[in-house]
C-alpha cells in the first residue's frame, strides 16, 4: 500500500514537471517571437524597401538642404542680364522636376534614397524662388502639384523620366542619376554667364548637392548590379565625382571653402 502511494505520488510529481516543462517551452517560444516582432517594428522604415530587402540609407548632409536666405542675406543685388533671368527661371523648374520625379519614384518603389533626396530638392527649388523674389522675376511655378510645370519641355521631360522609372528599380535609380547629371551640367553652364555673387553662391551649393545626390544614386545602382552611362557632363568629371567622398558644408561663390566661405 505504501509502495503504491509512493508510486502514485512519484507519477503525479513527474507529470507536473512535464506539464511545467511544456509550458516553459511555449512561453520561451512566445518571448522569442515577440522579440522578433519588436525588432522588426523598430526597424520598420529604417533602410527597408518594399521587397523587404534592406538598403543602406543615404544620409543627406545638412547643408544640402540649401537655405539661400541665409547664404545670401548680406549680399547686395546687382543688375541681371536676360540670360541670368532665364537661367533662374530654368533652375526653378528643373529643381522642382527633380523633387517631383523622386517623390513619384519613392511612391513607386519605396526606395528611401528617393525620399531623402526629394526633401533636399525641395529646398533647392525654394532657394531659387528666393532669388526670383529678390529680383522681382515672375515665378514660373504656378502650381506646386507633382508633375505640374509651366515649361512644356519640363513637362515632357517629367513624363519621359517617370515612364522610364516605372520599368524597374534599376531604371528608377538610373533616372535619378540622369537628373543629377543634367542638373550639374546646366548649373555649370549658368555659372559661366553670371558674375552676381548671390546667384553664384546659390548655384555652387545646388551643384554640390547634385554631386552628392549623383554619388548616392550610383552607389545604389552598383548595389543592384547596374551601371550608369554619363549623358551630360564629361566622363572625366563623372569619374572624379563618383570616386570622391560626399561633400559637406557650404560653398562660396567660387565653389570653395576659403576665407570667404559660408559655414
Amino acid at each position: 500500500m505504501w509502495y503504491n502511494l509512493g508510486v502514485n505520488n512519484f507519477k503525479k510529481i513527474n507529470m507536473k514537471k512535464i506539464i511545467l516543462l511544456i509550458c516553459g517551452v511555449f512561453i520561451l517560444a512566445g518571448c522569442n517571437q515577440q522579440d522578433t516582432l519588436e525588432k522588426n517594428y523598430k526597424n520598420e522604415g529604417k533602410g527597408q524597401v518594399k521587397n523587404n530587402q534592406t538598403e543602406e540609407e543615404y544620409i543627406i548632409d545638412e547643408n544640402d538642404y540649401v537655405n539661400s536666405k541665409t547664404l545670401i542675406q548680406n549680399i547686395e543685388k546687382t543688375d541681371l542680364s536676360e540670360k541670368e533671368k532665364n537661367g533662374l527661371i530654368l533652375m526653378r523648374e528643373e529643381e522642382k522636376l527633380a523633387h517631383d520625379v523622386y517623390t513619384y519614384l519613392y511612391e513607386k518603389w519605396g526606395q528611401k534614397t528617393f525620399d531623402n533626396i526629394s526633401n533636399s530638392e525641395q529646398t533647392h527649388t525654394d532657394s531659387v524662388k528666393t532669388l526670383l523674389d529678390n529680383y522681382s522675376i515672375d515665378d514660373p511655378v504656378k502650381d506646386n502639384s507633382i508633375g505640374k510645370f509651366t515649361s512644356l519641355e519640363m513637362k515632357e521631360l517629367y513624363t519621359k523620366l517617370i515612364l522610364q522609372g516605372d520599368k524597374s528599380l534599376g531604371d528608377a535609380l538610373s533616372v535619378g542619376a540622369t537628373v543629377e547629371d543634367l542638373d550639374i551640367k546646366d548649373l555649370q553652364d549658368l555659372l559661366e554667364i553670371t558674375d552676381n555673387e548671390d546667384i553664384r553662391i546659390v548655384y555652387q551649393n545646388l551643384m554640390k548637392g547634385s554631386r552628392n545626390h549623383l554619388r548616392a544614386f550610383i552607389k545604389q545602382l552598383e548595389k543592384n548590379g547596374k551601371s550608369y552611362s554619363v549623358q551630360y557632363i564629361t566622363n572625366d568629371e563623372y569619374k572624379e565625382i563618383i570616386s570622391s567622398e560626399q561633400e559637406r558644408g557650404n560653398l562660396n561663390s567660387k565653389g570653395g571653402r576659403g576665407m570667404n566661405s559660408l559655414r
